[in-house]
């Protein structure tokens, strides 16, 4: 009996295992239908062309409009420092004192001198004046009336040398108080109460700066200068009205310097050493936030590309051997464009070759899509900074 019944749950089990089969076979083609077909939601950006400056950024340094070296003008010992290191001083303000004792005795000495030319001079004089008697009526010889003539020349050319060595005497006194020679910020004192300085060796004391307004000096590759005019001749771009437009400062962090300057000149001749132009530009400084010794870019904005395409910076993809593309959406599915770029404005950058008007572009959503994968595009958002994918539904919760 037992025999019979394991030979009739045989065949039985075969057709249910069979059947399970069938059902999860049955199952699971769906789902893998759905999701060969899932379209991986992206943001995109659609290109149009816009009225765009066209500009370079140069590296410059910040320059000084005048900046004074203080430095000693007389030998001797500093007995005082008449300012605060780092504070806004006058032209004429005292800034450092050096013992005085010799040059007001050198003066006294000048003084005395000029006293006993006068003196002398007042002796021949009257000595002349009597010999011009005399030789009128044949009473001295012309050898002795020329002595005296000679003689009162003589005293006259040594009062003008005493006034002369008084002068020198009162200028070298006057130099033992160091004053500023023009208005600015002082820097460090750069040498301490007690210093023995000297007039030939020309010891520095003090740096002044004037930092109302300051000059930014730039190098710019001649051969970018080439590629612009050629652009402007073939009428690519459209050139400034004025011939160059306002002059932007930008610091490393890549934020803009407040005020807006002017270009003062660009060189006429190319520098045979490196190849590069020669420019400066003033900025004003009302508050000092630019400082002498800095390093800044400086943007020139120069024409006009009336057709520009511009894409945000997050859409350009970088290959490791420095090589951009795009990734731009066709007929719903995804394809690496390799462009060129050019300038960056505003985080964004123009595309100067690769792209199309009115190609759809990849903004947002990278991290599941490749060269050919489906996508449903969404409107990209500069504020919203989510991956779009991420909101997309999962395989489980449609199967759920």
């Amino acid at each position: 009996m037992s025999n019979v019944r394991h030979l009739a749950w045989h065949p039985l089990r075969v057709v249910l295992i069979s059947a399970t089969l069938v059902l999860a076979a049955c199952g699971d083609k769906p789902q893998q239908q759905d999701m060969a077909g899932m379209k991986v939601p992206v943001n995109v950006v659609q290109v149009q062309p816009e009225v765009t400056p066209i500009f370079v950024e140069l590296p410059g340094r910040v320059e000084a409009i005048e900046e004074a070296l203080v430095r000693a003008r007389v030998n001797g010992v500093v007995e005082a420092i008449n300012f605060e290191q780092g504070a806004e001083v006058q032209a004429g303000d005292l800034l450092f004192t050096i013992d005085p004792a010799p040059y007001i005795a050198a003066r006294d000495q000048a003084a005395a001198q000029l006293k006993n030319a006068e003196a002398a001079a007042l002796s021949a004089n009257s000595l002349g004046q009597r010999y011009s008697k005399l030789i009128k009526e044949n009473a001295i010889s012309r050898q002795e009336y020329d002595n005296a003539m000679a003689q009162v020349q003589q005293s006259r050319a040594n009062i003008d040398l005493a006034k002369a060595n008084l002068a020198a005497a009162q200028i070298n006194l006057s130099y033992t108080k160091v004053t500023a020679p023009i208005s600015g910020r002082i820097g460090k004192a750069e040498i301490t109460k007690g210093a023995l300085v000297s007039a030939t060796q020309a010891t520095h004391l003090a740096t002044i700066q004037h930092l109302d307004e300051l000059y930014v000096d730039i190098n710019r590759p001649v051969g970018e200068v080439m590629a612009l005019r050629k652009a402007v001749a073939e009428g690519k771009l459209k050139a400034d009205a004025q011939g160059q437009a306002p002059v932007t400062a930008i610091y490393d962090d890549r934020s803009v310097y407040s005020e807006q300057g002017k270009l003062l000149f660009s060189g006429v001749a190319v520098d045979p050493l490196t190849g590069q132009l020669n420019m400066r530009a003033l900025f004003p400084n009302p508050n000092q936030d630019l400082l002498p010794g800095m390093f800044v870019r400086v943007r020139l904005e120069q024409a006009v590309s009336e057709n520009a395409l511009l894409v945000p910076n997050q859409a350009v993809q970088y290959a490791s051997n420095g090589a951009a593309s795009l990734m731009v959406v066709e007929d719903g599915v995804v394809k690496a464009v390799p462009v060129q770029l050019g300038n960056q404005i505003d985080g964004r950058l123009i595309v100067t070759e690769g792209l199309n008007p009115g190609d759809t572009v990849v903004v947002a959503g990278f991290q599941k899509i490749r060269p050919g994968a489906p996508v449903q595009p969404l409107p990209w958002n500069a504020d919203d900074t989510n991956d779009p994918s991420a909101a997309a539904p999962s395989s489980s919760a449609d199967n759920g």
